[in-house]
């Protein structure tokens, strides 16, 4: 059962925080829903989950509106603009959801990205940055003229890393991401939460364990190297890495955010941001 996956989750990652002295609070867990059916989703959510990754734009945008038609129906809303709007706070056993991009974002999805997410995981180049800035600016406005916003001004971004080198895998090189790092952080509209990445898949966990170890070095150099520049707060720059087969080696390499399906909803997520 659902219920029974998602205490297990959580289970195993209180344990790898004890295991490496951190508190469980400090990870954040992004329950990845691709190929989910929304009422998974709505039960997910009614258990406590906040965080919901998504791998397609289209994907979520259906799911969106599907689990607002059901919050309205739950909540007797009967209004055209009510049928429509955002699923925030569809009634109080739900609560707040935030979605998560966590599959590859071409450019010309940027405008529907920045209207769907909360958080993109996958900017992997200095045009997509630039590109998810127009239209988070653009949407920002355009909320502001209306007087009644319905997303906030900035949208969250990690850059996304291509530490193993493999040519199948999204992801900005090691070399390349101080570049792509400034350039996000010119931006008024993106709020550069960190670094993601995705390891060679294994089938031992440990084999990514070198990985997670290098993009978090990597976060380390930054941090030092950009603190001056834009006054970054030391240890402010969190990791977004691991995944169903592998969460607990990040954890213990200093993961802050899993994105998990698999191990959740018995689904696949080894697709995330490959396809």
């Amino acid at each position: 059962m659902l219920a029974e996956r998602l205490s297990r989750v959580r289970e195993r990652i209180h344990e790898a925080c004890q295991r490496s002295g951190r508190a469980p609070e400090s990870v954040t867990l992004v329950a990845v829903t691709k190929t989910v059916p929304v009422e998974l989703i709505r039960e997910a959510i009614a258990l406590g989950v906040t965080d919901i990754g998504e791998n397609r734009v289209q994907e979520a945008r259906i799911k969106r509106e599907a689990l607002g038609q059901m919050r309205n129906a739950e909540c007797g809303m009967r209004s055209e603009e009510q049928r429509h709007s955002e699923f925030r706070i569809p009634n109080s056993e739900l609560g707040w959801v935030r979605w998560h991009m966590v599959g590859h974002l071409q450019r010309n999805k940027a405008k529907d990205a920045v209207e769907l997410f909360d958080v993109i995981h996958s900017v992997d180049s200095v045009e997509l940055a630039e590109e998810l800035e127009r239209q988070t600016a653009r949407t920002g406005q355009a909320t502001s003229d209306k007087g009644q916003a319905t997303k906030e001004a900035a949208i969250e971004v990690f850059i996304q890393v291509n530490v193993s080198g493999e040519a199948t895998k999204s992801g900005c090189n090691p070399d390349e991401v101080n570049q792509l790092a400034q350039a996000v952080q010119r931006s008024p509209h993106l709020q550069w939460r960190g670094l993601m990445t995705i390891p060679p898949f294994s089938d031992d966990p440990e084999d990514a364990r070198p990985h997670f170890r290098r993009l978090r070095d990597l976060r380390d150099e930054l941090q030092r190297s950009l603190h001056s520049a834009f006054r970054i707060p030391h240890s402010a720059l969190l990791l977004s890495m691991g995944m169903s087969h592998d969460f607990e080696v990040a954890i213990e390499e200093g993961a802050d955010v899993v994105r998990i399906g698999t191990a959740i909803f018995a689904t696949s997520d080894k697709g995330q941001a490959t396809s």
